[in-house]
Protein backbone atom coordinates (compact mmCIF):
# COMPACT_ATOMS: atom_id res chain seq x y z
CA UNK A 1 0.00 0.00 0.00
CA UNK A 2 0.98 3.41 -0.59
CA UNK A 3 1.00 6.40 1.92
CA UNK A 4 -2.16 8.76 1.11
CA UNK A 5 -0.70 11.68 -0.30
CA UNK A 6 -4.28 13.08 -0.18
CA UNK A 7 -4.61 13.20 3.62
CA UNK A 8 -4.50 16.77 5.46
CA UNK A 9 -2.82 15.01 8.58
CA UNK A 10 0.03 12.62 7.14
CA UNK A 11 1.54 11.87 11.12
CA UNK A 12 0.32 12.54 14.21
CA UNK A 13 1.75 15.21 16.55
CA UNK A 14 4.02 12.78 18.66
CA UNK A 15 4.69 9.90 16.06
CA UNK A 16 8.34 10.65 15.64
CA UNK A 17 9.33 12.62 19.11
CA UNK A 18 12.65 11.24 20.40
CA UNK A 19 12.09 8.05 22.11
CA UNK A 20 13.40 9.42 25.72
CA UNK A 21 10.64 12.19 25.22
CA UNK A 22 7.93 9.98 24.29
CA UNK A 23 8.90 6.64 27.21
CA UNK A 24 9.57 9.07 29.83
CA UNK A 25 5.85 8.96 31.42
CA UNK A 26 5.89 5.48 30.84
CA UNK A 27 9.17 4.80 32.55
CA UNK A 28 7.93 6.84 35.63
CA UNK A 29 4.30 4.81 35.36
CA UNK A 30 6.08 1.25 35.43
CA UNK A 31 8.49 2.31 38.58
CA UNK A 32 5.67 3.91 40.62
CA UNK A 33 3.60 0.15 39.60
CA UNK A 34 6.84 -1.54 40.45
CA UNK A 35 7.16 0.22 43.61
CA UNK A 36 3.33 -0.44 44.41
CA UNK A 37 4.24 -4.31 43.98
CA UNK A 38 7.32 -3.92 45.81
CA UNK A 39 9.34 -5.74 42.80
CA UNK A 40 10.30 -3.13 39.81
CA UNK A 41 10.58 -6.56 37.47
CA UNK A 42 7.55 -8.13 38.46
CA UNK A 43 6.05 -7.79 35.07
CA UNK A 44 9.16 -10.15 33.98
CA UNK A 45 6.32 -13.15 35.10
CA UNK A 46 3.70 -12.15 33.45
CA UNK A 47 5.09 -15.08 30.66
CA UNK A 48 7.19 -16.63 33.07
CA UNK A 49 8.75 -19.14 30.93
CA UNK A 50 10.21 -16.54 28.75
CA UNK A 51 13.15 -14.82 29.70
CA UNK A 52 12.16 -11.66 31.17
CA UNK A 53 8.53 -12.55 30.10
CA UNK A 54 9.60 -11.12 26.91
CA UNK A 55 10.86 -7.57 28.13
CA UNK A 56 14.15 -7.74 26.41
CA UNK A 57 16.83 -10.27 25.89
CA UNK A 58 14.29 -13.36 24.39
CA UNK A 59 14.98 -15.23 21.84
CA UNK A 60 12.18 -15.78 19.61
CA UNK A 61 12.79 -18.81 19.09
CA UNK A 62 12.13 -20.01 22.22
CA UNK A 63 8.43 -18.74 22.17
CA UNK A 64 7.67 -20.41 18.80
CA UNK A 65 9.65 -23.54 19.89
CA UNK A 66 7.00 -23.96 22.92
CA UNK A 67 3.94 -23.97 20.58
CA UNK A 68 1.75 -27.08 20.51
CA UNK A 69 0.30 -28.51 17.27
CA UNK A 70 -2.09 -26.00 17.05
CA UNK A 71 -0.22 -22.84 17.42
CA UNK A 72 2.58 -24.67 15.25
CA UNK A 73 0.04 -25.48 12.83
CA UNK A 74 -0.34 -20.99 12.52
CA UNK A 75 3.09 -20.33 12.72
CA UNK A 76 5.27 -19.61 9.42
CA UNK A 77 8.12 -22.42 8.93
CA UNK A 78 11.47 -21.28 10.32
CA UNK A 79 14.55 -23.64 11.60
CA UNK A 80 17.33 -21.80 13.66
CA UNK A 81 21.63 -22.07 12.94
CA UNK A 82 24.37 -20.24 14.84
CA UNK A 83 26.28 -18.32 11.77
CA UNK A 84 29.85 -19.87 10.88
CA UNK A 85 31.85 -20.81 7.58
CA UNK A 86 29.37 -23.45 7.34
CA UNK A 87 26.01 -21.68 7.49
CA UNK A 88 25.32 -21.32 3.65
CA UNK A 89 25.52 -25.28 3.38
CA UNK A 90 23.19 -24.96 6.30
CA UNK A 91 20.97 -22.47 5.23
CA UNK A 92 20.84 -24.61 2.03
CA UNK A 93 20.44 -28.13 3.45
CA UNK A 94 17.68 -26.35 5.76
CA UNK A 95 15.27 -25.12 2.48
CA UNK A 96 15.80 -28.54 1.24
CA UNK A 97 14.43 -30.02 4.29
CA UNK A 98 11.50 -27.83 4.66
CA UNK A 99 10.44 -27.44 1.04
CA UNK A 100 11.89 -23.74 0.81
CA UNK A 101 13.04 -21.91 -2.44
CA UNK A 102 14.12 -18.48 -2.57
CA UNK A 103 13.06 -15.89 -1.46
CA UNK A 104 13.56 -16.46 2.04
CA UNK A 105 13.86 -14.10 5.25
CA UNK A 106 16.77 -14.49 7.36
CA UNK A 107 16.59 -12.45 10.81
CA UNK A 108 18.54 -12.69 14.12
CA UNK A 109 17.27 -14.99 17.30
CA UNK A 110 17.40 -12.20 19.20
CA UNK A 111 16.58 -9.04 18.48
CA UNK A 112 13.68 -5.81 18.39
CA UNK A 113 12.56 -3.27 15.74
CA UNK A 114 13.05 -5.37 13.09
CA UNK A 115 17.36 -5.02 13.54
CA UNK A 116 18.89 -7.40 10.86
CA UNK A 117 15.62 -8.47 9.10
CA UNK A 118 16.88 -9.49 5.59
CA UNK A 119 14.48 -10.52 2.57
CA UNK A 120 17.04 -13.16 0.66
CA UNK A 121 16.15 -13.59 -3.19
CA UNK A 122 19.05 -15.80 -4.36
CA UNK A 123 22.13 -17.52 -3.24
CA UNK A 124 24.47 -15.20 -3.96
CA UNK A 125 22.35 -12.53 -1.47
CA UNK A 126 22.31 -15.31 0.83
CA UNK A 127 26.19 -15.64 0.87
CA UNK A 128 26.35 -11.71 0.95
CA UNK A 129 23.78 -11.38 4.02
CA UNK A 130 25.31 -13.98 5.80
CA UNK A 131 28.71 -12.84 6.02
CA UNK A 132 26.88 -9.10 7.40
CA UNK A 133 26.40 -10.81 10.15
CA UNK A 134 29.36 -12.28 13.18
CA UNK A 135 30.39 -15.61 13.33
CA UNK A 136 28.43 -17.38 16.55
CA UNK A 137 25.41 -15.41 16.70
CA UNK A 138 22.10 -17.48 16.40
CA UNK A 139 19.61 -16.80 13.22
CA UNK A 140 16.69 -17.28 12.07
CA UNK A 141 15.58 -18.73 8.51
CA UNK A 142 12.19 -18.31 7.70
CA UNK A 143 9.48 -19.29 4.81
CA UNK A 144 8.48 -16.10 3.18
CA UNK A 145 4.98 -15.75 3.77
CA UNK A 146 3.49 -13.85 0.70
CA UNK A 147 -0.22 -13.05 1.71
CA UNK A 148 -0.19 -8.66 1.08
CA UNK A 149 -0.93 -7.57 4.88
CA UNK A 150 1.10 -7.70 7.61
CA UNK A 151 -1.00 -6.79 10.68
CA UNK A 152 -0.06 -6.70 14.54
CA UNK A 153 -2.36 -8.14 17.13
CA UNK A 154 -2.81 -8.04 20.69
CA UNK A 155 -3.19 -10.76 22.83
CA UNK A 156 -4.06 -10.14 26.61
CA UNK A 157 -5.00 -13.70 29.15
CA UNK A 158 -5.03 -13.11 32.75
CA UNK A 159 -4.06 -16.56 34.66
CA UNK A 160 -7.55 -16.64 36.20
CA UNK A 161 -9.47 -16.57 32.99
CA UNK A 162 -10.51 -19.38 30.41
CA UNK A 163 -10.11 -17.73 27.25
CA UNK A 164 -8.26 -14.10 26.50
CA UNK A 165 -8.85 -11.21 24.43
CA UNK A 166 -7.62 -9.09 21.54
CA UNK A 167 -6.86 -5.45 22.95
CA UNK A 168 -5.23 -3.89 19.31
CA UNK A 169 -5.49 -4.86 15.67
CA UNK A 170 -3.28 -2.97 13.60
CA UNK A 171 -2.11 -2.96 10.15
CA UNK A 172 1.56 -2.51 8.88
CA UNK A 173 1.79 -0.44 5.51
CA UNK A 174 5.03 -0.66 3.24
CA UNK A 175 5.65 2.86 1.83
CA UNK A 176 6.47 2.73 -1.45
CA UNK A 177 7.39 4.91 -4.53
CA UNK A 178 5.04 4.54 -7.62
CA UNK A 179 6.75 6.06 -10.41
CA UNK A 180 5.63 8.85 -13.03
CA UNK A 181 8.39 8.52 -15.69
CA UNK A 182 9.71 12.10 -14.68
CA UNK A 183 10.60 12.03 -11.34
CA UNK A 184 13.47 10.78 -9.24
CA UNK A 185 13.34 8.53 -6.44
CA UNK A 186 14.03 11.30 -4.16
CA UNK A 187 11.40 14.00 -5.86
CA UNK A 188 8.93 11.17 -5.25
CA UNK A 189 10.11 11.19 -1.82
CA UNK A 190 9.89 14.72 -1.48
CA UNK A 191 6.15 14.77 -2.68
CA UNK A 192 4.86 12.16 -0.57
CA UNK A 193 2.99 14.32 2.59
CA UNK A 194 4.11 11.50 4.62
CA UNK A 195 7.85 11.10 3.64
CA UNK A 196 9.19 14.22 3.34
CA UNK A 197 8.11 15.25 6.83
CA UNK A 198 10.90 12.35 7.89
CA UNK A 199 12.90 12.04 4.96
CA UNK A 200 15.66 10.53 7.30
CA UNK A 201 13.76 7.25 7.62
CA UNK A 202 13.36 6.90 3.32
CA UNK A 203 16.35 8.73 1.73
CA UNK A 204 19.09 6.69 3.61
CA UNK A 205 16.51 3.90 1.97
CA UNK A 206 17.57 5.18 -1.78
CA UNK A 207 20.90 5.42 -1.18
CA UNK A 208 22.99 6.07 -4.60
CA UNK A 209 19.71 5.75 -6.61
CA UNK A 210 18.96 9.20 -5.82
CA UNK A 211 18.64 10.55 -9.27
CA UNK A 212 16.90 7.25 -10.51
CA UNK A 213 13.97 7.99 -12.54
CA UNK A 214 11.33 5.38 -11.82
CA UNK A 215 9.05 4.02 -15.08
CA UNK A 216 5.50 5.10 -15.04
CA UNK A 217 3.17 2.92 -13.16
CA UNK A 218 6.13 1.12 -12.03
CA UNK A 219 6.55 0.72 -7.45
CA UNK A 220 9.36 0.49 -5.56
CA UNK A 221 9.01 -0.36 -1.74
CA UNK A 222 11.39 1.33 0.62
CA UNK A 223 11.01 -1.03 3.47
CA UNK A 224 10.52 -5.02 3.71
CA UNK A 225 9.91 -5.31 7.81
CA UNK A 226 6.88 -4.30 9.46
CA UNK A 227 8.27 -1.54 11.66
CA UNK A 228 6.85 2.06 12.61
CA UNK A 229 10.32 3.14 13.46
CA UNK A 230 11.93 2.34 10.40
CA UNK A 231 8.93 4.12 8.30
CA UNK A 232 6.15 1.35 7.81
CA UNK A 233 2.66 3.12 8.27
CA UNK A 234 0.50 1.58 11.02
CA UNK A 235 -3.22 1.77 10.88
CA UNK A 236 -5.82 1.52 13.49
CA UNK A 237 -8.36 -1.43 12.42
CA UNK A 238 -9.89 -2.36 16.06
CA UNK A 239 -12.74 -2.84 13.49
CA UNK A 240 -11.64 -5.84 12.13
CA UNK A 241 -11.48 -8.00 15.43
CA UNK A 242 -14.46 -10.38 15.58
CA UNK A 243 -15.45 -12.96 17.68
CA UNK A 244 -13.90 -15.71 14.91
CA UNK A 245 -10.58 -14.20 15.31
CA UNK A 246 -11.00 -13.97 18.91
CA UNK A 247 -11.25 -17.55 19.13
CA UNK A 248 -8.99 -18.27 16.79
CA UNK A 249 -6.21 -16.32 18.05
CA UNK A 250 -6.96 -17.74 21.77
CA UNK A 251 -6.77 -21.42 20.48
CA UNK A 252 -3.79 -20.37 19.24
CA UNK A 253 -2.02 -18.47 22.01
CA UNK A 254 -3.51 -21.17 25.00
CA UNK A 255 -1.42 -23.82 22.99
CA UNK A 256 1.48 -21.85 24.42
CA UNK A 257 2.33 -22.99 27.89
CA UNK A 258 1.87 -19.75 30.46
CA UNK A 259 0.98 -17.02 27.43
CA UNK A 260 -0.51 -14.25 28.93
CA UNK A 261 0.44 -10.86 27.08
CA UNK A 262 1.89 -9.92 23.76
CA UNK A 263 1.76 -9.16 20.15
CA UNK A 264 1.16 -11.50 17.12
CA UNK A 265 2.74 -10.51 14.10
CA UNK A 266 1.01 -12.09 11.40
CA UNK A 267 0.42 -12.25 7.42
CA UNK A 268 -2.75 -12.15 6.15
CA UNK A 269 -4.62 -13.32 3.00
CA UNK A 270 -7.12 -9.79 3.55
CA UNK A 271 -9.21 -8.02 6.23
CA UNK A 272 -12.15 -10.48 5.13
CA UNK A 273 -10.32 -13.49 5.72
CA UNK A 274 -8.64 -12.00 9.25
CA UNK A 275 -12.04 -11.53 10.57
CA UNK A 276 -13.10 -14.97 10.07
CA UNK A 277 -10.09 -16.42 11.76
CA UNK A 278 -8.76 -17.56 8.51
CA UNK A 279 -5.74 -17.45 6.15
CA UNK A 280 -2.98 -16.00 8.47
CA UNK A 281 0.36 -16.75 9.12
CA UNK A 282 2.25 -15.67 12.31
CA UNK A 283 6.05 -14.66 11.28
CA UNK A 284 6.67 -13.84 15.22
CA UNK A 285 5.17 -13.73 18.75
CA UNK A 286 6.63 -10.72 20.89
CA UNK A 287 6.10 -10.71 24.85
CA UNK A 288 6.32 -7.30 27.36
CA UNK A 289 8.16 -5.40 25.67
CA UNK A 290 5.22 -5.28 23.00
CA UNK A 291 3.18 -2.31 22.33
CA UNK A 292 -0.21 -1.99 21.15
CA UNK A 293 1.02 -0.44 18.02
CA UNK A 294 -2.61 1.09 16.98
CA UNK A 295 -1.00 4.02 19.23
CA UNK A 296 0.88 4.91 16.04
CA UNK A 297 -1.94 5.61 13.59
CA UNK A 298 -2.07 8.82 12.61
CA UNK A 299 -4.98 9.68 13.51
CA UNK A 300 -4.31 8.65 17.79
CA UNK A 301 -4.08 11.76 19.69
CA UNK A 302 -1.73 11.71 22.26
CA UNK A 303 -4.12 11.33 25.35
CA UNK A 304 -5.19 8.35 23.64
CA UNK A 305 -1.95 6.90 22.90
CA UNK A 306 -0.90 7.29 26.67
CA UNK A 307 -3.92 5.39 27.62
CA UNK A 308 -3.63 2.37 26.03
CA UNK A 309 0.12 2.53 27.19
CA UNK A 310 -0.71 2.72 30.60
CA UNK A 311 -3.45 0.53 30.14
CA UNK A 312 -1.48 -2.44 28.72
CA UNK A 313 1.61 -1.84 31.03
CA UNK A 314 -0.78 -2.03 34.09
CA UNK A 315 -2.12 -5.51 32.78
CA UNK A 316 1.60 -6.59 33.17
CA UNK A 317 1.83 -6.15 36.68
CA UNK A 318 -1.67 -7.74 37.32
CA UNK A 319 -0.41 -10.70 35.59
CA UNK A 320 3.07 -10.95 36.89
CA UNK A 321 1.41 -10.33 40.55
CA UNK A 322 -0.83 -13.25 39.75
CA UNK A 323 1.96 -15.44 38.45
CA UNK A 324 4.57 -14.71 41.22
CA UNK A 325 1.19 -16.23 43.90
CA UNK A 326 1.17 -19.37 41.64
CA UNK A 327 5.04 -19.30 42.45
CA UNK A 328 6.99 -17.76 39.52
CA UNK A 329 9.66 -16.34 39.84
CA UNK A 330 10.50 -12.45 38.21
CA UNK A 331 13.45 -11.59 37.36
CA UNK A 332 14.80 -8.75 39.02
CA UNK A 333 16.23 -5.86 38.26
CA UNK A 334 19.70 -7.29 37.53
CA UNK A 335 18.39 -10.08 35.69
CA UNK A 336 16.30 -7.43 33.43
CA UNK A 337 19.70 -5.62 33.14
CA UNK A 338 22.07 -8.32 31.89
CA UNK A 339 18.86 -8.96 28.93
CA UNK A 340 18.89 -5.84 27.72
CA UNK A 341 22.36 -5.30 27.40
CA UNK A 342 23.29 -8.47 25.83
CA UNK A 343 20.70 -7.33 23.77
CA UNK A 344 22.06 -3.86 23.02
CA UNK A 345 25.43 -5.61 22.34
CA UNK A 346 24.17 -8.56 19.65
CA UNK A 347 21.61 -5.43 18.05
CA UNK A 348 24.79 -3.40 17.48
CA UNK A 349 26.73 -6.37 15.49
CA UNK A 350 23.55 -6.61 13.02
CA UNK A 351 23.29 -5.21 9.35
CA UNK A 352 20.89 -1.93 8.34
CA UNK A 353 17.21 -3.48 7.59
CA UNK A 354 15.99 -4.04 4.27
Amino acid sequence: MTTDSTDQKAISLFEFWPDKIFYTPIVIYWILMGLRYRDLSISTATNPRIETGGLCGESKSSILNMAGPTAQEAIAPYRIFNNSEQSVETVLTAMDEMGLTFPVVIKPDIGCNGAGVKLVSSLEMLKEVLALFPHGVTLMLQSLITYPLEVGVFYIRHPSEAKGRITSLTYKEEPILVGDGQSTLRDLIMADTRMQQVPQLYLPRIKGREEEILPKGETLSLLFAGNHCKGSVFRNGAQDITPALTQRIDAIMTDIPDFHFGRIDLKTLSPESLKEGKDFQIIEINGVGSEAIHIWDRRTTLKEAYAAQFYHYRQTFLIGAAKKKEGWKSSGIFGMLRSWIKQRRLTATYPAND
